[in-house]
């Protein structure tokens, strides 16, 4: 069984036109701008990095796991502005991850939890290869396991 991972960042294109938006438009569908004050404290689902300080990004919801299953999910998402979508190689860890306490979940094809982690960033490579490791597992996601927020999928690479 092949192990290599790929994790896989929001696309940009999906949130390009709300930079554009007024604050108005932007509390409208639960979105706010805000100026980074700390970092680490900002992971951007797009770049897969942390926004640096003074950085404006938007915090918005997020529907992250959009499938017909009782696990649909959705939460608070960070934004950066003007960031290409991170495209890591394979079996490579963004460093946003390294120090933050992690919660993994492994799906399956049916988009059923089968499995579940939290580790923290530094142990992250092994953990998904371990979780790999189960045939039934489709895909990963990666949350902060504090707050709870959604980070990124991981696919078989």
């Amino acid at each position: 069984m092949n192990n290599a991972f790929q994790f896989i960042a929001l696309d940009f294109e999906q949130f390009s036109s709300l930079f554009n938006q007024s604050e108005v438009e932007l509390q409208a569908i639960g979105a706010q701008r805000m100026v980074v004050d700390e970092k680490p404290g900002f992971p951007c689902r797009v770049s897969l990095a942390d926004a640096e300080i003074g950085e404006t990004i938007l915090s918005l919801p997020f529907t992250h796991h959009d499938v017909s299953s009782p696990y649909r999910a959705s939460g608070p998402i960070f934004v950066r502005s003007n960031v290409t979508t991170a495209k890591p190689a394979v079996d490579e860890i963004p460093a946003m991850f390294r120090h933050r306490l992690l919660s993994i979940r492994a799906y399956d094809a049916a988009a059923m939890m089968v499995g579940a982690e939290v580790v923290n960033g530094s142990e992250l490579k092994d953990i998904i290869k371990h979780l790999f490791a189960n045939v039934n597992v489709n895909y990963l996601h990666i949350h902060n396991a504090k707050p709870g927020c959604y980070n990124c999928c991981v696919f078989r690479a």
